[in-house]
């Protein structure tokens, strides 16, 4: 160990900044500065989510007194972070413009006048680069704080870091899991056009375009309609340009709106319903895994009962069945039906998560210096949160990792039948149940991309669970991924 590390081993993280604050202090002012280039871009997406919605509904249930309360505080944050999401950003397409129309001389009204093509891609790039820059950055922290801040030399993190760098089927899932993310984050940058304008209320914006010499002005409606996919008749495919000049990098849908858009902000929603239903899962997962470690017995068997009662219902037609008679209740209306689907995939999701975390927690409990802390005096909930719940979460971010692509397969299995989320919110199953009837056409690209996305995404997230199972258990046999799956899939 270092002097200095052996000088301030015992000091608090904030004292060891002070005794060396210039690794610290140039870290941050970088990160700072990336952090205002595109803050609002993240605000923007945190605010995308139905927390107006949400509030609400609740303060609907709620005597006027206490919802008064509820809805004025629900308004002013809404209010700041509406001001937050306005701020100046570095990433805009007003900075990138893709959307212009060719006249005679060239492309006009896009980015150094190039074509539109060229233009989105540039953007897209840029976006990226900036996006894996921050992701770097943050890793660079982690490097900071091991090298000049954390008093240890080594720690067992350093081995799971180690492993997963040489595991690279666990990289592959980092890196679209990486990719999938940052589509969702910054949808409204990354598509050739906005949600608004292509999707959601298309005959209340315009776009313009040449013809006969002059510049004319249409509707996008007008524009989509005479773009639709409609199999071998009508086909605006992968990389096409539809008749108002309009770029569509994976084509259009049936209804003629640019599918890569519809892909963007489906991302949104998916990644939503899985990071809640997660969030509910595994909390109700952690919470009952040190329960039942702790006092073992009677409590471990009720546990084990009321699991084996939710596993043994047919959960497709359980989800299917709750999602028809909540139809008309007031959560069905958050985020078109991504609400309840993110609560019923998680409440329904728990007993394949917990029963992954049961056997780590309660191999845990049996250690010696458990009972040593135990014999001090430490309560069961600081003993559990302090000396347990470090260790099972690891084996609980496995799992959760790979249940979230069950989940995605279940939230587009309901959106293909017609249930779940529904319109004009995104949602890729959606995309596949509208192409479905031209698979063999030349529009196949309307039902294929979107099932390539959803097995592409679905495998990142298994291979990133597999890497991150490796990494802290480098002993496992890598053959459980489908019984991780299985706890949060549909």
């Amino acid at each position: 160990m270092s002097a200095y590390r052996e000088k301030f081993e015992d000091e608090p993280l904030r004292n060891r900044i002070r005794q060396n604050p210039r690794p610290a202090v140039a870290w941050a002012a970088v990160m700072a500065v990336l952090l205002a280039l595109e803050f609002s871009a993240l605000v923007d997406f945190v605010m995308s989510w139905p927390w107006a919605s949400l509030v609400g509904g609740i303060a609907d249930n709620l005597p006027q007194g206490l919802a008064t309360a509820l809805t004025g505080a629900a308004g002013t944050i809404a209010g700041f972070g509406d001001w937050l999401s306005n701020l100046p950003r570095l990433l805009t397409r007003e900075l990138i413009p893709n959307q212009g129309y060719e006249t005679a001389s060239g492309w006009e009204s896009t980015f150094l006048n190039l074509p539109p093509a060229l233009a989105w891609a540039i953007r897209v790039t840029v976006v990226y680069a900036y996006a894996f820059a921050f992701l770097y950055w943050v890793w660079r922290g982690y490097l900071v704080f091991r090298e000049h801040y954390r008093y240890a030399n080594w720690t067992p993190t350093d081995d799971m870091i180690d492993r997963l760098r040489d595991h690279r089927w666990g990289q592959f899932g980092l890196i679209v899991v990486t990719m999938f993310v940052i589509l969702a984050v910054f949808a409204p940058t990354l598509g050739p056009t906005t949600l608004e304008a292509n999707i959601a209320s298309p005959y209340t914006h315009n776009i313009q375009y040449f013809e006969g010499g002059e510049v004319k002005e249409a509707t996008v409606g007008a524009a989509n309609l005479a773009s639709q996919s409609q199999g071998d008749s009508q086909n605006f495919g992968l990389g096409s340009y539809d008749d108002y000049g309009r770029f569509h990098p994976v084509g259009t849908l049936d209804t003629g709106k640019d599918l890569f858009t519809f892909l963007a902000h489906g991302a949104r929603i998916s990644l939503f319903i899985g990071v809640v239903a997660i969030a509910i899962g595994g909390g109700i997962a952690l919470a009952l895994s040190m329960i039942t470690a702790y006092y073992k017995g009677l409590v471990d068997l009720v546990a084990v009962l009321a699991s084996d009662s939710f596993m043994a219902m047919p959960r497709l037609i359980v989800l299917i069945m709750l999602d028809v008679v909540l139809a008309n209740h007031w959560i069905s209306t958050l985020y078109s039906g991504g609400v309840l689907l993110a609560l019923l995939f998680g409440l329904w999701g728990w007993p394949g998560l917990w029963r992954a975390i049961r056997g780590p927690a309660l191999q845990v409990v049996e250690n010696e210096w458990i009972d040593a802390a135990e014999s001090f005096g430490q309560k069961p909930t600081v003993l559990m949160r302090k000396h347990v719940a470090p260790y099972v979460i690891g084996y609980l971010l496995i799992y959760a990792s790979m249940s979230i692509g069950g989940i995605m397969i279940g939230t587009a299995g309901l959106s293909y039948l017609g249930l779940g989320v529904t319109a004009p919110t995104p949602e890729w199953g959606r995309a596949i149940a509208s192409g479905q009837d031209f698979v063999t056409s030349a529009s196949w690209h309307i039902s294929i991309i979107p099932g390539l996305a959803i097995t592409l995404v679905v495998v990142g997230f298994n291979a990133m669970g597999d890497g991150i199972r490796d990494a802290i258990d480098p002993k496992s046999e890598g053959a459980s991924a489908d019984e991780a799956a299985a706890a949060g899939g549909a």
